[in-house]
This record gives structure tokens, C-alpha cells and sequence, in this order.
């Protein structure tokens, strides 16, 4: 057994000075906001005054470019600032888009009206700061009055996003008191009591794990026990959209670390909050329940050691081949680490009301995150889990390589499109790349953060032994070769009508270009030709059909 040393992630560098510096379109933003502010108060005897909040002012700090801006508007919801903004800025020339309104929803804890608009080349989010008010024993916002900074920089979720930057000034107001010291020492604390504060919006347990995640801050005592309760678990699922979840799951995804989140999921024993809220009649189709919760994390980490190779690593370096999706396309990591994340649910299926049947892991994504088919999470990460079992234990001597020739068949088991499909975003060496995920996973344990290094060892030289032999084989760009006939092609060919044996046909020319690499299309037309003579080759009906399988989407 060895470490696999899975250890949180270094903390964000921060600069020797903590200090706001403007780009020139941000500069100018600034500029006209003041102006624009001037401009109501002597022409319109409307007062207001208008400071950047949240992200921006966070990101600004340490070093970090953001075009997330918020604009919070002292005593003036954001819809009328924005439609004096436009109007103020067409006087001096500067273009700007359509406004839009985005109400509120207390609801589903969305408490702010918010207006947006384009300005300079920048997405302005325009609200009122905010002072909300409560209904008798309830902690649940039912209403949100103009407020003070101090007032709406306590209603935030941390106390590093509850940072002010003054237009007017030019300066940092931190109203609670604490957020630049937390910037400093790498602290998520919360600006209220973390239950107040969590219950106000649930959503902020997982920004809390979010933020600690992407800069490697670590949460005061006081907020990771309150993340524990079963109470804010519970409003997590019933208080806020399942969008907004997913939302921020992505962001994880596309994170830092996607593995310090999934840690920090696991120890605040959010999992089922976040990713098991699934209809009740699917759940109930289940066939088993799920595996431990503790496997997501074991797969993460295993996933990590593989495509970031820290330097402790025990582990061996996997061939370069299974890190080319990775490394050649921006979606298939996060797509990666969230097929981890969810990996309990891999092997289950369950049928819907019209008997179709369906990976468990489509409804986790498509009904718990709402994240639907971008990135290529609902469509993708199902196809990962299926693929694995088409590819598990890639041994050369296996039989899956020996009934047909070599090439052959290991080209047509790339081409699989469980296995590569671009439409689905299923790359093969990704799809090589989570089926050895998937053996390792069982290898470690996250509890002593062991794994069995010298099994781990033998694992990973069978994956890269098969990698070596598909790069030999001149196998790379196998999976997305067409084919050198065609249907019309192979119709003309045969002098046969159009039907279903067409595709079985195509199939058996895809086969003898593999194994006859260098020949032509002309060669591949003699071939055809002797092949239906033979009774090789079938026009009359399709080969038998192939059993249906559970639907990846």
C-alpha cells in the first residue's frame, strides 16, 4: 500500500498588495456610473450611488481579471437605474444593449429583482442593496426593502463576496469587517451565524464549498458544522431550484479542485442533498440502491492522480494516448470528474412509465442538476459509465481481440459508439481513460488514503500496453474514419434496392479497410463485388438486430 496524497490544494497566491486595478473599459464603467450618478441627483433629484459588489471585487483583489459585475444601487432598485444609465450613456455616444428584468423568487431563495445590461463590452448585473425582512419565526426572507451597505454586505453569502468597491471613491469598503482579513488568511466565513445565513438561501452551502475549493481556503468550525445539519441539507432540496444546484456542481467541475469539492461534499455529508434529490417514482424503479457516497471520492481522487500527476503520486504515468481528449478538449475534464462525482449510481437502470429504459445517472443529471446536455454532461457521462464495461481489462490476449484480426478488432471496438461519438461528446481514450479510472477506484482507500499500489501498477500497464498497440497499428484516428464506399456506393455496387442491410453492409466494409489499411476504393469495390458473389456479403435482409440496450440520454 502507498499514499496516494489526495491533500487539499495549495492556497491561491495572493499579491504582495491588496489593491483594485483598472482595466481602461473598466476605468471608463466607473467614470460614467459617477457621471450618471452626478447627472440624477442635479437634474432629476433622484440620489443614488452605485458600488461594485461581490466577485468582482474579490477576483480584483487577488490579482485575477472578472467580468462578473454587480452593481448594487444605494435606495434605487436596478431596472430604473439601468434605464437612466442607457438613456445618460446614448447622450454621450456610448452604445448600449437591452435591458432585461430578472424577478424575483423568494421562493426558490432568488430574492433580488435583477437588471441587466451591456455597457462599454461589459455584462452589468444592476440590484438595490438589500435589508430583508422576515415573517415571525422563520428565517426565510418574505420581503426585501432598500438597505444600508453594512445591511446588504451581512445578507451575503461569505465575507470575502461581501466586498464593496466605491465608484465614487475609487476605494474597498469592507463593512463586515473581516472579508479582507479572510482574503488574507484564506478563511470562508460566513458574515452572519452560518445557519442564518445558510437558511436565508441554502444555495450558499455549496458556494462555501465552491470558494474553498477554487482558491484551497479552508471553512471555520463554526461553518462546517452547521454544513452537517440535517436541517439545511433538507432546505437545500426544498428551497432552492434544482438549476441553481447543478450550476454551481459545474462550476466545481470546471474547478480548481474538483476533488477538494467532492472531499468537502463527502465530509459535510451533503452528497444525497446535492446529487440523490431524483423524482420519488424513478427512485423507487431502482432496481438496488446506489453504492456508498465514499466511491464518488474514491474515483475522484484516482482521476486526479492520473491527469494532474502531482509529484507524490505512486502511481505510473499513463500512456500519453489516453490523455489526448483530456488535454484537447475544454469539456471533457469537467465531464470526467462528474462521472466520478456520481460514480455510486454506475450499473443501475430503471424503466419509465413507456418501459424505455434508462442509466440511472441520466436522471441524477438531467433531474437532481438540471444540467441537461451542455457540456455534455446528461448525454456524455452516461455513455462513460457504459463504455467502461466495453472496455474493462483491454488485455491483447484477450478473445475480444482474437475472433477477428487484430486490427479489426480493436478498431471496431473504438468506432463503438458507446465507446466515440462526437455528437455525445465520448472521445475513446477518454472513454479508456474512465475505464481505468473505474479499476483503480476500487483500489484505494479514502479513508487512510492508501491504494494498492502494486496492483494499481499492474492495471495501468495493461491500459498502456493497449494504447501502445492501437498507436502501432496506426489505430489513432481509426474511430473517425469513414468508410471508402458509401451507401449510394455500395446500392450501385450490388445493384440492389435501398434498405436495412445497407448498414450491416457498411459495417463489413468498415471491417476490410481496417484490414487492408493501404488498399483503395477501387480495391475495396473488387472486394465487394467478389464478397456478394461469395454469399459474404447479404442484400436480401439485415443481419439479425442488435438487442436493445439501456439508453445513454
Amino acid at each position: 500500500m502507498a499514499y496516494l496524497n489526495v491533500a487539499p490544494p495549495r492556497r491561491v497566491q495572493l499579491p504582495v498588495d491588496l489593491k483594485v486595478e483598472l482595466t481602461e473599459g473598466e476605468d471608463r464603467l466607473c467614470k460614467l456610473l459617477d457621471e450618471c450618478t452626478q447627472y440624477l441627483k442635479t437634474e432629476k433629484e433622484i440620489s443614488t450611488s452605485c458600488r461594485i459588489a461581490g466577485g468582482w471585487v474579490r477576483d480584483k483583489l487577488l490579482g485575477s481579471q472578472s467580468n462578473d459585475i454587480d452593481i448594487a444601487l444605494s435606495d434605487m432598485m436596478g431596472y430604473p437605474f439601468a434605464e437612466h444609465l442607457a438613456a445618460f450613456a446614448n447622450s454621450r455616444g456610448i452604445e448600449t444593449g437591452s435591458i432585461s428584468k430578472i424577478a424575483q423568487n423568494p421562493d426558490q431563495s432568488k430574492h433580488l429583482e435583477t437588471a441587466t445590461l451591456k455597457i462599454l463590452g461589459l455584462e452589468l448585473d444592476l440590484v438595490n442593496l438589500r435589508s430583508e425582512e422576515y415573517a415571525t419565526n422563520s428565517r426565510i426572507p418574505t420581503d426585501v426593502a432598500f438597505g444600508t451597505p453594512l445591511q446588504d454586505a451581512l445578507r451575503r453569502d461569505i465575507t470575502i463576496n461581501a466586498l464593496f468597491y466605491n465608484v465614487h471613491s475609487r476605494s474597498v469598503e469592507d463593512f463586515t469587517g473581516r472579508g479582507l482579513d479572510d482574503l488574507r488568511q484564506g478563511t470562508i466565513r460566513t458574515p452572519l451565524p452560518p445557519q442564518e445565513t445558510f437558511l436565508d438561501d441554502p444555495l450558499r452551502a455549496l458556494r462555501c464549498i465552491r470558494f474553498a475549493s477554487r482558491f484551497g481556503f479552508e471553512t471555520v468550525p463554526e461553518v462546517g458544522e452547521c454544513l452537517k445539519k440535517t436541517e439545511i441539507h433538507d432546505a437545500l432540496v426544498s428551497k432552492v431550484s434544482r438549476e441553481r444546484v447543478g450550476e454551481e456542481v459545474s462550476k466545481m467541475m470546471k474547478g480548481h479542485s474538483p476533488l477538494h469539492a467532492i472531499q468537502l461534499i463527502n465530509e459535510f455529508e451533503l452528497y444525497d442533498a446535492i446529487f440523490s434529490a431524483i423524482p420519488l417514482e424513478i427512485k423507487n424503479a431502482f432496481p438496488r440502491t446506489p453504492e456508498k457516497v465514499v466511491l464518488s471520492l474514491q474515483y475522484t481522487a484516482v482521476l486526479r492522480a492520473l491527469i494532474e500527476r502531482p509529484e507524490s503520486s505512486p502511481l505510473p504515468p499513463v500512456h500519453r494516448t489516453l490523455l489526448l481528449a483530456v488535454n484537447n478538449d475544454t469539456t471533457c475534464k469537467s465531464r470526467l470528474y462528474l462521472a466520478c462525482a456520481i460514480a455510486p449510481y454506475i450499473g443501475i437502470t430503471y424503466e419509465d412509465k413507456k418501459k424505455k429504459t434508462y442509466p440511472a445517472a441520466f436522471s441524477v443529471i438531467h433531474d437532481s442538476l438540471k444540467l441537461g446536455t451542455q457540456n455534455h454532461y446528461s448525454d456524455g457521462v452516461p455513455a462513460l459509465f457504459a463504455a467502461s464495461d466495453l472496455l474493462k481489462s483491454p488485455r491483447l490476449d484477450d478473445e475480444r481481440f482474437k475472433t477477428k484480426p487484430e486490427r479489426v478488432a480493436i478498431g471496431m471496438l473504438l468506432r463503438q459508439k458507446l465507446v466515440h461519438n462526437p455528437s455525445t461528446g465520448s472521445h475513446w481514450t477518454s472513454s479508456l481513460l474512465f475505464s481505468l479510472v473505474r479499476e483503480l477506484g476500487v483500489l484505494y482507500d479514502a479513508s487512510s488514503d492508501t491504494i494498492d499500489a502494486e496492483g494499481a501498477e499492474k492495471v495501468i500497464r495493461v491500459y498502456n500496453d493497449f494504447a501502445a498497440r492501437i498507436e502501432e497499428l496506426d489505430l489513432l484516428g481509426a474511430a473517425d474514419a469513414k468508410t471508402l464506399l458509401d451507401g449510394r456506393d455500395v446500392v450501385r455496387i450490388l445493384e440492389a434496392k435501398p434498405g436495412p442491410w445497407t448498414g450491416q453492409v457498411l459495417t463489413q466494409v468498415m471491417e476490410w479497410q481496417l484490414e487492408h489499411p493501404e488498399r483503395t476504393k477501387k480495391d475495396c469495390e473488387a472486394w465487394l463485388i467478389h464478397a456478394h458473389s461469395m454469399g459474404l456479403v447479404r442484400t436480401d435482409s439485415a443481419a439479425e438486430p442488435a438487442r436493445k440496450k439501456a439508453r445513454t440520454a
